[in-house]
């Protein structure tokens, strides 16, 4: 059997999601980072961001966009604690499950959990199981 090799973190530059009601998404995402130990990276009036991910209002000049449906956005989870955290912080925080933490069929190890935020995007944290990364996260610089 032939080994596959994984990567992570280098196909996204970032994801712009527009949401209705941009205060109770900073709630609901804000708890949601903390559980996953990621920091709400900075914040306007329209809009706030961490990492990859930037959550705007419809008026946002940098997202420019419209409510177009349901999205699916799966962030990565360090363990299974993490995942559990995640899904206790969402449902907290004004998220609905769907979908408690465990294991699901996709692969051997595939830990999840999903909740809808306010506006009805599957949100889901997600463990493939025991690895070692080279580095936290990739650090640009200019």
């Amino acid at each position: 059997m032939a080994t596959r090799e994984l990567h992570r973190g280098r196909l996204i530059d970032h994801i712009g999601l527009v949401v209705r009601d941009l205060a109770a998404s900073k709630v609901f995402y804000g708890a949601v980072f903390e559980a996953l130990h990621i920091p709400v990276g900075g914040s306007d009036e329209h809009n706030f961001w961490a990492d990859e991910l930037f959550i705007g209002s419809s008026d946002s000049d940098e997202v420019e966009g419209e409510l177009t449906g349901r999205h699916h956005l799966a962030f990565q989870a360090r363990d299974r604690a993490m995942v559990d955290a995640f899904h206790r912080a969402a449902l907290a925080h004004g998220g609905r499950d769907n979908g408690a933490p465990g294991e699901r069929s996709y692969h051997p190890g595939y830990y999840a959990a999903f909740v809808l935020d306010p506006d009805g995007n599957n949100i889901e944290a997600v463990f493939h199981g025991e690895s070692v990364r080279s580095a936290d996260s990739v650090r640009i610089a200019r």
